[in-house]
């Protein structure tokens, strides 16, 4: 199965996250599918999320299933599932 989900980078405790197009039985910082976009929860709350919203809706449209987290984020962005 496909999922939008979040893959680590960043030094630590200073995390910063790509949300990917992946098969879900790789392992969460392994080989993507596509790269959306950039999530980074210490920035300021207006510059957080980015991402390609015609990529994700085109991946949605295609069966892909967003994680929980990524999700809460492509709502709280007004993307439609």
């Amino acid at each position: 199965m496909v999922k939008i989900r979040l893959k680590r980078f960043g030094a630590a405790k200073r995390p910063t996250y790509r949300i990917v197009v992946q098969d879900s039985r790789k392992p969460r910082d392994g080989t993507c599918i596509e790269e959306l976009g950039t999530y980074q929860p210490i920035a300021v709350e207006g510059k957080q999320v980015a991402f390609n919203e015609e990529r994700v809706k085109y991946w949605l449209s295609v069966g892909a299933q967003p994680t929980a987290i990524v999700g809460k984020l492509l709502n709280k962005n007004s993307v439609a599932k």
